[in-house]
């Protein structure tokens, strides 16, 4: 056995290949794949009003705003009210100065909510601004 140890080390070529450095990079191909093809804006369940043509504005980093029928508006997923809403915006403009925002009003919701959240955003001097709607039927 030390024999054939010593005829590798010599430089001489190695018959077999060493797989593992590809099955390591597979399987951080494979996690990316995976965590960017379920990778979706969180969020409330919504009725949304229908378009008849819509863009995607889905992004990594972007915020959604929802407001449900109740008129209960909501951060992501996470209920708060307009004081923490602008809070919460403002250190995320912090962070991240030009982050996309998109508003998710439900159908049925008092359109004087929308608006209130349109100024808070206008305020906040957020620029990317995008108002979700559905496909229509």
């Amino acid at each position: 056995m030390a024999a054939m140890r010593d005829e590798d080390d010599d430089g001489a070529a190695v018959g077999d290949i060493n797989i593992t450095p590809l099955v390591d990079v597979l399987m951080v191909v494979l996690v990316m794949f995976i965590l960017t093809a379920t990778a979706q804006v969180s969020g409330i369940q919504v009725n949304l009003p229908k378009a008849s043509s819509t863009v995607s504005l889905v992004q990594p980093k972007t915020k959604a705003i929802s407001i449900n029928e109740a008129g209960q508006v909501f951060l992501d997923a996470y209920p708060v009210t307009l004081p923490e809403l602008e809070d919460r915006l403002r250190t995320e403009k912090a962070l991240n100065p030009d982050f996309p925002v998109i508003v998710r009003g439900d159908s049925i919701v008092q359109y004087q909510k929308v608006v209130e959240v349109l100024d808070l955003l206008r305020r906040l001097e957020l620029s990317q601004v995008g108002l979700v709607t559905g496909k229509p039927q």
